[in-house]
């Protein structure tokens, strides 16, 4: 070996292992190419529009959750599944706080008029486990509250299922240093600063409590009839087109595209005339 060769190798550092989940920050993991990536998410959404079609024509009603932690990409992945569908039958519900009249009614009550009626697919960029998460960490619910809250969900999503309702819980898991990180890119991004909420920046100094959290609410609803399906979060670009996988892998469909329309030929505009543009407010060509 050249010294050259020899220097260069003793100077290269060792992986830096996070010390609170054991895992290697996602700086030094392979990430996926560019190409690739772009390549395999066409060919998903592709199936994600037959999987449209085939909800639509069976009059399927199908729900799926994303929960995790802050910054864990749930709506990097909500964002690629309906970025080619049709608002309409797949539509995206990301409820804000509570108004006081909401917080007196039944927990669930606020969510029932968003679930989806016949040939719809709803996703919840979080759910009904607000109550389990963040409400429990930050004292937003009682202890009474948030322990009926673990006896009664898995009673509710029961009801959801036998109405025929297709409920599908994604929990995306990203580890303590790259949740850091994406924060860190946020507060240098203007574009997304408005991301990081004070809730966010709380969950920062309160990382166990929501480990605990999210420990004792998969014990409670991790059942058989409506598992978690935990998707590995480092890599954002693996973690959407995993999910998108899996979800598509869930649903049994088959390909109704459309055929290919043979567009009918212009009338002729002969005795059309149009107005002068001056007659009308035009946006100034900036660019």
């Amino acid at each position: 070996m050249s010294k050259q060769k020899k220097e260069k190798t003793q100077k290269r550092k060792p992986p830096v292992i996070d010390k609170n989940t054991g895992d290697i920050p996602h700086k030094v993991k392979n990430k996926l190419k560019r190409g690739v990536y772009d390549k395999e998410l066409h060919t998903l959404q592709i199936e994600l529009v037959k999987l449209q079609e085939w909800i639509k024509a069976q009059g399927l009603k199908v729900i799926v959750l994303f929960e995790g932690r802050d910054a864990a990409g749930k709506g990097g992945v909500i964002k690629r599944i309906t970025e080619c569908l049709n608002p309409r039958i797949c539509r995206v519900i990301a409820l804000g706080t509570p108004t006081e009249k909401e917080k007196t009614q039944w927990y669930f009550q606020r969510y029932v008029p968003h679930l989806p009626a016949a040939g719809e697919m709803v996703l919840f960029d979080r759910s009904w486990y607000n109550r389990a998460g963040v409400e429990h960490v930050m004292n937003f619910c009682t202890d009474e509250e948030y322990r009926e809250f673990l006896r009664s969900c898995p009673e509710f999503e029961s009801m959801l299922i036998r109405s025929g309702i297709i409920l599908i819980k994604y929990w995306f898991s990203v580890s303590d240093s790259e949740q850091e990180r994406r924060f860190q890119a946020r507060l240098d991004d203007p574009t997304k600063r408005w991301k990081l909420s004070p809730m966010d920046l709380k969950s920062r100094e309160l990382w166990i409590e929501y480990s605990h959290a999210k420990d004792e609410m998969f014990k409670y609803t991790d059942i058989k009839q409506s598992p978690w399906r935990v998707v590995e979060a480092d890599d954002k670009k693996r973690a959407r087109l995993n999910c998108i996988h899996d979800l598509l892998s869930l649903i049994p469909y088959k390909d109704l595209t459309p055929e290919p329309i043979k567009l009918p030929p212009r009338k002729s505009d002969r005795g059309y005339i149009r107005p002068p543009k001056s007659s009308q407010t035009y946006v100034p060509q900036i660019y």
